[in-house]
């Protein structure tokens, strides 16, 4: 190869009418495709390859580079120079070898096709070889593209060539396109158009499929190493039962750092059934000494309950501490939005500022609530406390004073009483379970269906209830209706005697028109009048304290607007407050107290509206 190399260099250097050819002259692109038969195909002054894949520093019109001669890019040892990106144009040069001659495709013509990659390819397939062609001369073009581990030529113009690595075929694509002259002879045997693709290799493939399987066993061995070590350890083999084990276990219950250890062994042996009548005593003192740890357990509950109290405390301590911080924040935002700083403020920074109050506001509150759960949490716990004393507080009797002889007998007898209590549980226990037996289904069914009748009787009761209620109601308003509509007759009768006693005067002393109408007015005033006494007298007193807050809000609120207001104005102050009520609702209680609230109209035409004004001071005026 380094010999080839050398003669490549030397025709380099000793063809110098090669060297001197343009490859952007159109010109020279016409002279070569002439010398190989071909019909030269116009070309713009383009050049033939693009300044990414030109060394820098090439001058095209002095054909040289300032000092060194044109390096050719598929010289052994340098490598082809790799394609550029899809989005740039490729521009193939001319190629020189020993014995022959690679010329480019016409730039203007489409890339050469390729078929799709198969997996592990490091075979190509080299189709268009001049009919003299020699594999010498096949592994002297292609063996610049890398390492060829074989070539297997056809006696028709195509061969294989298998690589040793798989990237050594984008190179040997790179060549698809280009014509092969070989030396300076224009036959058509010794010209050719290369057409270079990927090519189905069962070696290949058998290569690839060996390295996936090792990749996959290696995963493999990696996932099973990361389970091992991930694998909790096994617990440690637990020893037979035998009097010297028991002793040593014995002992180990005493201790408090073994003890965990030891409670386990005692386990597993009184679940083999260890347990007869030789060993029943031993046991029983195992278990009496496991049993004597309760008290340590109970102990350090307690200082642990203790730390949390404290941690609990240093909680709520610093959840004020930022609380008031918050509050402090929210009120420089809502000193910031009075009139007197919120006018000079931009509205950018009004807008900010507006954004920010929200945002610390929610926070406020989202803390406020927190601390107040917290104090719920120790009022619920104060209370429970003051109903029972907890068996903890007991147990944080200062024992240090106590006697050796009086714990002992202390502990003795707090044994014995769970002992007591054990027994009791499971004497209920058996109770509750003869009694379950002794319950048949259909009891069963017989208390479902009495519970059912019982729920819906009560049910019943309660629509019977809020019937009669209903009836009463409308009783009273029936009655109310008759007494109206007696008192709107008598009215009636009234009236029209008066006006057939108007008539009368009319036509005897000859009144004008307009005293009737006079008289006609005072008569609808008398009656409207009426009405009014009627409503007030029919209108109810307040029905809940909820209605009286409510009157009392709206008066201050129209209070504050002598001029009126309008329901909807009114209904949009009152959500604010409670977001259930409605407008109706406030008007209906408006309309309800007609000496305290009277309603008037302003405008004209389309600008007509309806409000409300407080009449209370009038109304006490008047009377």
């Amino acid at each position: 190869m380094m010999a080839a190399a050398a003669d490549g260099l030397g025709s380099l250097a000793i063809d110098t009418t090669q060297l001197n050819m343009s490859v952007t002259d159109p010109t020279a692109w016409a002279t070569a495709m002439n010398n190989l038969g071909m019909v030269p195909v116009g070309l713009p002054g383009q050049q033939l390859v693009s300044d990414s894949i030109c060394v820098p520093g090439f001058d095209p019109g002095l054909n040289m580079m300032t000092g060194i001669t044109p390096i050719n890019p598929m010289i052994p040892g340098l490598g082809l120079v790799p394609p550029p990106p899809t989005e740039v144009a490729v521009v193939k040069e001319i190629i020189h070898c020993k014995s022959c001659t690679l010329f480019p495709q016409n730039p203007n013509l489409p890339p050469p096709s390729t078929r799709e990659r198969p997996p592990g390819c490091k075979t190509v397939f080299v189709g268009g070889l001049p009919e003299n062609a020699t594999e010498e001369i096949i592994q002297e073009v292609f063996e610049q593209c890398g390492d060829i581990t074989a070539i297997r030529k056809s006696k028709k113009n195509f061969c294989h060539i298998r690589f040793a690595e798989e990237f050594m075929v984008d190179k040997a694509i790179y060549l698809s396109g280009y014509r092969m002259r070989l030396g300076s002879s224009t036959d058509k045997k010794d010209s050719g158009r290369l057409h270079v693709d990927f090519a189905q290799a069962r070696d290949d493939f058998y290569e690839w499929e060996c390295k996936q399987r090792m990749r996959a066993r290696e995963e493999r061995h990696r996932r099973k190493l990361e389970e091992d070590r991930l694998r909790p350890p096994s617990p440690p083999p637990i020893m037979h039962y035998s009097e010297h084990e028991a002793a040593l276990l014995a002992e180990k219950l005493k201790d408090d750092s073994k003890f965990s250890e030891a409670i386990t062994v005692l386990l597993s042996w009184i679940e083999r059934g260890e347990v007869n009548r030789r060993s029943a005593n031993q046991f029983y003192s195992m278990v009496q000494s496991a049993n004597s740890h309760v008290r340590r357990l109970m102990n350090e509950k307690a200082t642990h309950e203790q730390e949390m109290e404290e941690a609990k405390e240093n909680f709520k301590n610093a959840l004020t501490g930022i609380l008031t911080q918050f509050e402090q924040i929210v009120a420089v935002f809502n000193a910031s939005t009075r009139q007197k700083a919120w006018d000079h403020f931009s509205k950018a920074q009004r807008k900010n500022i507006d954004i920010w109050r929200k945002h610390s506001e929610e926070l406020r509150n989202a803390q406020s609530e927190q601390l107040m759960g917290i104090r719920r949490e120790e009022e619920m716990e104060m209370s429970d406390d003051e109903n029972c004393d907890s068996p903890t507080k007991k147990m944080r009797v200062d024992e240090s004073a106590l006697a050796a002889q009086a714990y002992a007998l202390k502990e003795e007898n707090d044994s014995l009483r769970w002992q007591l209590d054990a027994y009791r549980n499971e004497v209920e226990l058996l109770k509750q379970e003869k009694e379950q037996l002794f319950r048949t289904e259909e009891n069963l069914t017989k208390d479902q269906q009495v519970q059912f009748l019982q729920q819906t009787m009560q049910g019943m009761q309660q629509q019977l209830l809020t019937i009669q209620e209903e009836l009463n109601n409308k009783k009273s308003e029936l009655e109310q209706a008759k007494e109206e509509q007696s008192h709107t007759q008598a009215l009636l009768k009234v009236l029209q005697e008066q006006l057939k006693g108007t008539k009368e005067l009319v036509e005897t002393n000859g009144h004008s028109h307009e005293d009737t109408n006079e008289i006609n007015v005072l008569t609808v005033a008398l009656v409207n009048q009426d009405r009014e006494n009627n409503i007030e007298k029919r209108s109810p007193g307040l029905k809940s304290e909820k209605e009286a807050l409510l009157i009392g809000i709206i008066s201050t609120f129209l209070h504050v607007h002598p001029f009126g207001a309008n329901i909807e104005y009114l209904w949009s102050y009152m959500q604010q407050l409670d977001s259930k009520i409605s407008a109706n609702e406030i008007e209906m209680l408006l309309m309800r107290l007609p000496r305290m609230f009277k309603q008037e109209f302003t405008g004209v035409g389309a600008t007509l509206e309806k409000r409300w004004k407080l009449c209370a001071f009038e109304g006490i005026k008047t009377t």
